[in-house]
């Protein structure tokens, strides 16, 4: 086996391209001598690199990071740029390339460095070339972090109209990045290479190119290619195609930019104005280093009497969805009672559960000291200020990740001795444990709680009434991670409880189909639900024991999520329940593609439409021969997240609330059926956005807007003669009388919520 037969061997084999011993290794075998290139050859990028480098002649400053041992800076210093210093974590490869060159390009530097925390002055450079260096960091399931860090960098590093190249396959979570970090006092346009005739043409190389501007405001992106070299046909085409389109219609929407979320860079630029003034009702979304989501919020009226000038306030994972937190105008009550002219609202995440306060400040101090305003007082401290996330005693039972879900936690937690509790709980709330489910990608999102018993108890204390704010507390640890003495075998998951008001608010929703489920009942008729989003399988257990007439099939992509449903929350199937893993949106889509099917051979039976025997099966799909069932779905449920919420959509994932499925899900519905979906954003304009296609598919919306959460349950109808409000108190009597519940404080939660329930008109 030759030596470029062995090295790529080895290269496939890497694992994880940001491990310095690995690349050690990887140029050890391969040996000096013998360069590696990413993707293309210097005959293909020579025109094009020399047109991007044209900046003020052959004498300028270029630094090429994570060189590794490209011939790339030996050309460019051939052609008779001198100036290039070539940075490489690997002192293999360091060592290597510099005897390489020593004599025949002196004038070359090679340094060992970290690309992600370089040991450069500001504006050193006047370009940085990178060939494939930005994609080795930014492996999927790492995430973003040594991406960001890295393009941090880059701009710190290079002068005004310096110029960054970054050649890279563009791949969605890499070219996301590069657009949104360089959203600002950027010049940016996008090319593509030239190929080799030889080469695969579905797999191009782009050069994204940014230019340092004076000027903050956001730029549209120009793609300098002919769309027709481009086959927007294949992924990696299709790909950057819509991240241009969607990117430049962002940078068209800053001009209403209440909703956007800056950057800390983007904000010292001046994007905001000058952060060092107090600007009276200012507040700003802001990442501070890409690992804590905040909002600075400058009060509303400015006096003498503050008693800080800056403040920072941190709130646990436990309590940011809350109205207080997660609302503008709960954000501006905060402000006013921690009397600080400046406060800067930290929303924690599930990364920081083992983290205590002080370790939390001592990471934050340097980030937020860059945002505090300036001030009379010489010498003036920031405090630090905390909600308490309720939590005395939390036992991490497990970590995992998902290679589609990604960081999950579950835990077991008891809360503190002073919460309220429901005066209707038999036990003191120090006795009581909860099981969490946290998905770590959806920080700001109310995740499964459930209510463990030794025997058969249960409690009406929710979470929402457990926990309260002190808004000017003093800061305080997070709960210890003691162990529990109960064992996980000892312990059950409760399924005659629900800790979530929007799991409640979903299930009030059957008011509005109640008469249509009560003559199904009396006919005994099947009633098909369809849930999409299993998690911690607690609301498909619920409506199971709840209303025993219905048939569940709850639809979930990641088998990993059905493992812990069922090893860690008591979720189990049975002739009513079933799970199919599965896309959700495909699956939805073959129901109604084979309703189409067998539409000519229909029977219509008290509205319903059923298959003949022997009608086609679709996938994962499943359906009733004639007699045993119907084929269309009465109830679909969408309670899924998004693996990606930077567009102000939380929940539920964008495909879900797109035309085409919506088009798909009023077909797969029975003449009455109920389309209910779980929708979190803190955008007005996406939601009004979201109604407004449903309102284009289906003829009557109605919501229930959740008082304490982010959540807004959407119910939509698309019959003709849809319930009216005046028909609510009888529809609402009728839900009752079908509930099934053994106690009747969850009953009553539902039934009120059903009563709060309102028609969009």
């Amino acid at each position: 086996m030759g030596k470029k037969e062995k090295s790529s061997e080895l290269l496939a084999t890497l694992g994880d391209f940001t491990s310095k011993e690995n690349w050690d290794k990887f140029f050890s075998i391969r040996g000096t001598g013998d360069s590696f290139e990413w993707y293309a050859e210097w005959e293909q990028l020579r025109e094009p690199l020399l047109s991007y480098l044209n900046i003020s002649g052959y004498g300028i400053q270029i630094l090429v990071p994570g060189c590794g041992n490209s011939k790339l800076s030996e050309h460019l210093y051939d052609e008779g740029f001198r100036f290039i210093l070539n940075i490489d974590f690997s002192k293999v490869v360091i060592s290597d390339m510099l005897r390489r060159n020593l004599r025949v390009r002196p004038e070359m530097k090679w340094r060992v460095m970290d690309m992600t925390c370089m040991q450069f002055e500001d504006e050193a450079f006047d370009a940085v070339v990178d060939k494939g260096g930005l994609d080795a960091l930014m492996e999927p399931q790492l995430g973003p972090q040594l991406g960001n860090q890295y393009l941090s960098e880059v701009k710190r590093v290079l002068k005004s109209k310096g110029r960054f190249v970054c050649l890279t396959l563009a791949e969605s979570h890499v070219i996301g990045l590069l657009f949104s970090k360089f959203r600002f006092g950027w010049e940016v346009s996008i090319h593509i290479i030239p190929q080799m005739p030889s080469e695969n043409p579905n797999l191009r190389t782009f050069a994204f190119v940014a230019e340092k501007q004076t000027s903050p405001l956001p730029n549209q992106i120009t793609p300098l290619f002919n769309p027709l070299c481009l086959d927007c046909d294949t992924a990696q085409g299709r790909g950057v195609c819509e991240a241009l389109e969607i990117e430049n219609k962002i940078r068209c929407g800053y001009g209403n930019d209440s909703d956007i979320t800056y950057a800390l860079e983007d904000l010292k630029l001046g994007v905001k104005g000058n952060m060092m003034d107090l600007c009276p009702g200012r507040r700003i979304q802001l990442t501070l280093d890409d690992r804590y989501r905040a909002v600075l919020l400058d009060a509303q009226k400015q006096s003498d009497q503050f008693m800080f000038h800056c403040a920072v306030f941190l709130v646990p994972k436990m309590r940011t969805h809350e109205w207080l937190f997660s609302s503008v105008e709960g954000q501006w009550k905060v402000v006013e009672s921690s009397k600080a002219a400046r406060l800067i609202l930290v929303q924690l995440d599930s990364s920081h559960f083992n983290a205590n306060m002080d370790e939390i400040q001592k990471d934050l101090s340097p980030l937020v000291m860059q945002l505090a305003p300036k001030s009379d007082q010489k010498g003036a401290k920031i405090p630090y200020m905390t909600a308490s996330d309720g939590i005395k005693h939390r036992q991490v039972l497990q970590q995992i990740t998902s290679s589609l879900t990604g960081p999950i936690v579950i835990e077991d937690v008891t809360y503190e001795d002073d919460v309220n509790v429901d005066a209707a709980s038999p036990f003191p709330s120090n006795e009581l444990m909860f099981r969490l489910l946290t998905f770590q990608r959806t920080m700001n999102l109310v995740q499964s709680e459930a209510l463990l018993t030794k025997q058969l108890l249960f409690t009406e204390s929710s979470a929402s009434e457990r926990r309260r704010l002190s808004p000017s507390s003093k800061s305080k640890k997070k709960g210890s991670s003691k162990p529990k003495d109960e064992s996980i075998n000892n312990l059950k998951v409760h399924h005659g409880y629900l800790a979530s008001a929007y799991h409640i608010g979903i299930i009030s929703g059957f008011m509005l189909i109640s008469s249509r489920l009560e003559i199904l009942l009396s006919a005994e008729k099947r009633v098909e639900a369809v849930v999409v989003g299993l998690g911690a399988g607690l609301l498909p257990m619920f409506l199971h024991g709840c209303m025993p007439f219905l048939h569940i099939k709850a639809v979930e992509l990641d088998p990993i999520i059905f493992d812990v449903a069922k090893k860690y929350f008591g979720f189990v199937e049975d002739s009513q329940l079933e799970v199919h893993i599965a896309d959700g949106i495909q699956f939805i889509k073959e129901v109604a593609a084979t309703i189409n099917l067998v539409s000519s051979t229909r029977d219509i039976i008290d509205g319903h439409t059923l298959p003949k025997a022997g009608s086609p099966s679709v996938g994962n799909v499943t359906y009733y021969k004639e007699g045993t069932g119907t084929c269309k779905i009465d109830v679909l449920i969408i309670d899924v997240d998004s693996s990606d919420s930077s567009s102000g959509l939380t929940c539920p994932a964008a495909d879900f609330v797109e035309p085409c499925f919506l088009t798909a899900a009023k077909r797969s519905l029975s003449d009455h059926g109920l389309l209910i979906v779980n929708l979190v954003t803190r955008s007005a304009a996406i939601r009004e956005n979201i109604i407004s296609r449903m309102k284009e598919v289906f003829i009557h919306i109605f919501s229930l807007q959740l008082e304490e959460d982010v959540n807004e349950v959407i119910f939509a109808l698309s019959m003709e003669d849809s319930i009216s409000e005046d028909q609510f108190p009888d529809a609402v009597v009728k839900l009752k009388k079908l509930l099934k519940i053994e106690r009747p404080e969850m009953s009553h939660k539902i039934i009120e919520s059903a009563k709060k329930i309102k028609c969009l008109q």
